[in-house]
């Protein structure tokens, strides 16, 4: 879909390199364009998050304060159709690489500048990270253990889903390019694209959405197994509830649909009992049979062997024998992410 789109990638760690892997899922040429000591996610966590995010794209290296290499990555922007960079608001600017000096010079350049807090407000010099902008855009309150105290997640929300709305955002731009034939520039706030989900829950006074949703009635819940595994019941509409009282044998159920789920309701505590007399192989089995909204909590070790990803095939064994997660495609060849500075200069 985006065969022919040539895109560099000044980013480093996860917000951006996961905004170009979608690019390059889409069949974009990304190069990444690389300190000489490389993107510091070649080191972070044994290199696993670069190995995570940076599948079929190439390497260059440059000192970018160094004139002679300046001129290099300037020759190589002249033949890009995208630049993606996450540096704080100014440093491409004195480096000569800010979009005011760019698009005069490649004016159908898109241009998307990835940081926390974008480039324009008190805020947008300051160092940040994934678990600031869960803080700040409201998203880590929405995530609380019983006694109301926030989690701190093991994936990095934030990040992933900057790297998705940049993604978005570029895609939108070479089509407004190629009605218009002019390029744009992308402020990218990941802040702003966390906040951006809170579209439901700011329509409610208390700011904690649906209530519904939140797992407080029986058929909307998290519940355990006979072997202290996990799965989640959404029954929301009468007919799924109907389906699983039905394949349970446990139609004096069907009327308390919307009960609380809390302890000293018998129905909630008979729900608990049931799933709590079978394994949680048992209730795999049956949410692949029965259409009542019923899913496993799968570890992520066991994701590869579901029967969902053995028909979507998201996760895949790599050639270079790590798994890769596909994200808004699936490529038709996979290469191992690149060496430091692998990829032949061609500014043609």
């Amino acid at each position: 879909m985006l065969s022919g789109i040539k895109v560099l990638d000044f980013t480093q760690y996860l917000p951006g390199p996961y905004a170009t892997l979608r690019l390059s899922d889409l069949g974009a040429e990304v190069i990444k364009i690389e300190r000489p000591q490389g993107d510091p996610a070649r080191e972070l966590s044994e290199g696993k998050v670069f190995q995570g995010n940076n599948r079929n794209k190439g390497s260059l290296a440059f000192d970018l304060k160094n004139p002679s290499d300046q001129q290099k990555v300037m020759d190589l922007i002249h033949s890009a159709d995208v630049l993606v960079e996450s540096f704080r608001p100014g440093v491409m600017a004195s480096l000569g690489f800010g979009y005011e000096e760019l698009k005069h010079l490649h004016p159908r350049l898109v241009y998307c500048s990835l940081t926390g807090y974008g480039q324009t407000g008190e805020l947008s010099p300051l160092g940040s990270h994934d678990l600031n902008y869960m803080a700040l855009s409201g998203m880590l309150s929405q995530l609380k253990d019983e006694s109301g105290r926030p989690i701190h997640p093991t994936l990095t929300f934030a990040d992933l889903i900057g790297g998705l709305a940049a993604s978005e955002a570029i895609i939108a731009a070479l089509l407004k390019r190629e009605r218009e034939g002019d390029g744009s520039y992308i402020d990218l706030a990941i802040t702003d694209a966390v906040m951006s989900l809170l579209t439901t829950h700011m329509q409610y006074p208390g700011g904690n959405g649906v209530p519904e949703l939140d797992g407080s009635i029986i058929s909307y819940h998290i519940y355990e197994t006979k072997d202290q595994r996990f799965v989640s019941l959404a029954a929301l509409e009468p007919k799924f509830w109907s389906n699983f009282c039905e394949a349970v044998q446990k139609q004096e159920w069907l009327p308390y649909h919307f009960e609380k789920a809390e302890q000293g309701n018998q129905i909630y505590e008979e729900v608990c009992q049931l799933f709590q007399s079978r394994s949680f192989t048992d209730w795999v089995a049956f949410s692949e049979k029965i259409d009542c909204c019923l899913a496993p909590i799968y570890e992520i070790n066991e994701l590869k062997d579901s029967l969902y990803n053995q028909q979507r095939r998201m996760i895949v064994q790599s050639p270079w024998n790590d798994l890769q997660v596909f994200t808004a495609a699936k490529p038709n060849e996979l290469h191992a992410p690149p060496r430091l500075n692998s990829s032949a200069l061609n500014q043609k």
